[in-house]
């Protein structure tokens, strides 16, 4: 840490997915919610957090859609790059390599967020912040399970599984550059999420409370769910 400095918060978006699972016949960033593409929403409530100095968005090398689909998305604050990867967490690399060559420094926090989060409050990155901002690990919004969790065998149950002790993980994940950068090329393209690099390096990253409307909009049923609840925070029926 550069003396004198103090940490500043970045957040980054990778956005280089091509939607397979969601059935939407393209990238479900893009794929409208409530008049909207869905990366539109996520970034006008980034936007909204006065303490994130810029929110990168990370896109595929080929993409053609995002400055239609955000068209809000310009200003100082607003930063794209064209540098996905094959996966998220490479993603996510090549997205940290770009904050790195923007001034990002090795101790400033990044905030990393699924675009396919819609639903997001600012007031939910405010608690990350909060909860974070001091300390030595960094971590990530997420859940305390509530459903009985099945492991399944061809089809059918093959036992339960104790669910003590365990969370369903969300985003936005807070850590410093320096910190997940090495994380993730150590943990490989494997990873899902950033926490899971950080814990490979023997880390043990906070859980902060989410929000059970902080769903990602995975499965094609998901956007119904995804419209009427966004329809709810903005009061229209």
């Amino acid at each position: 840490m550069q003396i004198g400095t103090l940490p500043r918060c970045y957040a980054l978006v990778p956005c280089a997915g091509v939607g397979l699972r969601a059935g939407a016949g393209g990238p479900k960033q893009y794929q409208r919610v409530a008049g909207q593409a869905m990366v539109a929403h996520t970034l006008a409530a980034l936007a909204q957090v006065v303490r994130i100095e810029a929110t990168l968005v990370v896109l595929s090398p080929e993409d053609t859609q995002f400055e239609a689909a955000a068209p809000a998305h310009v200003g100082e604050r607003a930063w794209v790059a064209h540098c996905g990867g094959a996966t998220r967490a490479e993603s996510v690399a090549n997205g940290l390599l770009e904050l790195q060559a923007r001034g990002v420094q090795p101790h400033d926090w990044v905030l990393v967020h699924d675009a396919a989060r819609c639903l997001l409050q600012p007031a939910w990155v405010d608690r990350l912040i909060d909860a974070c901002l001091d300390d030595e690990v960094g971590g990530l919004l997420a859940l305390p399970l509530a459903d009985t969790l099945k492991q399944a065998e061809g089809g059918r149950v093959s036992s339960t599984v104790d669910r003590t002790g365990k969370w369903a993980a969300q985003t936005p994940q807070m850590f410093r550059a320096g910190l997940l950068l090495p994380a993730l090329r150590l943990a490989g393209d494997s990873v899902t999420d950033e926490s899971s690099a950080i814990e490979a390096l023997g880390h043990q990253p906070k859980l902060i409370h989410g929000d059970l409307t902080n769903l990602k909009v995975t499965w094609p049923e998901d956007f119904v769910l995804a419209e009427r609840l966004m329809k709810g925070l903005n009061g229209t029926p």
